[in-house]
């Protein structure tokens, strides 16, 4: 029987760190805070956010929502990501995606001064996880590390087959994967035969987007399976990039929902910790490699 990589424990362990930390924070007069901006009209981006403020609730964790309608002009947005950047009582920022076409996405994630940018997607910050050095990496790509580690395997020295190169999950975890010594083989819309590459794979990890788009055709009984992809169904709920029937021909898969995304939320506030650090507030750090 296939082993379900299940997001919850490794949540439940990050989150047990990161209350350590707060707690500590308190102490030294140090009240984290977390501020979100949700441009109105998508509805898993309002999900999304209403999530993350009850998650920081139970960690002890100030969060502030900034919600702006879906005609708000690109000059307003980057307006109140400015005025966060310059309020010492706000650590961390994060800005829901996607946002409305008229908006520069990568105008406005540039906009977040790198140590509060909590979603790791400053140029700054995604050099630093290009290069391992100090910065707030992505959180999704650490989650699917983690989550594989969670449960006992390792990526050194094995064959892994990454599928999507986007610019939040893929391209980031490139560089992770690397500086795990594995093996990476990348695949994208241009790889003719997705499937080949996977029946070849020890790990696969898959970020593209697009439901069913890895089926039981395409691998193989050993193969560890880590799906971050979300996609929503005709009856309004989530599934992910690998067809959920190929749990049942494969030696471990991770579940949409239940898997990544729990995980994820996890690390943005660890990834505030980290942020508080950087802007030299306390300096405990989040331990990721003990108990998770």
């Amino acid at each position: 029987m296939a082993q379900a990589f299940k997001g919850k424990p490794v949540a439940d362990a990050i989150r047990a760190e990161v209350t350590e930390v707060v707690n500590t924070l308190k102490a030294q007069g140090h009240t984290p805070k977390m501020a979100v901006l949700l441009v109105e009209g998508d509805p898993a981006s309002y999900h999304y956010a209403q999530a993350k403020g009850k998650a920081a609730e139970k960690l002890g964790i100030d969060y502030e929502l900034h919600s702006f309608p879906s005609d708000v002009s690109e000059d307003e947005l980057l307006t109140s990501i400015r005025q966060l950047n310059d309020d010492p009582t706000v650590h961390g920022i994060m800005l829901e995606l996607p946002l409305p076409k008229h908006i520069d996405t990568k105008k406005a994630t540039s906009a977040i001064t790198p140590c509060k940018d909590v979603d790791g997607l400053h140029p700054q910050n995604l050099l630093a996880t290009v290069a391992g050095t100090p910065g707030l990496y992505p959180a999704t790509p650490q989650a699917c590390i983690l989550l594989l580690k969670h449960y006992g395997h390792t990526l050194a020295g094995k064959n892994v087959v990454l599928v999507g190169r986007g610019e939040t999950v893929g391209l980031p975890l490139i560089h992770l994967l690397l500086r795990e010594n594995a093996t990476v083989t990348v695949c994208h819309s241009r790889t003719p035969d997705i499937g080949a590459h996977l029946r070849k794979a020890d790990i696969a990890f898959v970020a593209v987007g697009r439901k069913n788009l890895v089926t039981k055709d395409m691998v193989h009984p050993d193969l560890l399976i880590i799906d971050a992809g979300i996609n929503e169904t005709d009856d309004g709920g989530i599934t992910g990039d690998v067809a959920p029937d190929v749990i049942d021909v494969v030696a471990g898969m991770s579940p949409t929902p239940g898997g990544v995304g729990s995980v994820t939320t996890a690390l943005l506030f660890a990834n505030l910790m980290q942020a508080m650090r950087l802007q030299n507030l306390g300096t405990k750090e989040v331990n990721l490699n003990g108990n998770v």
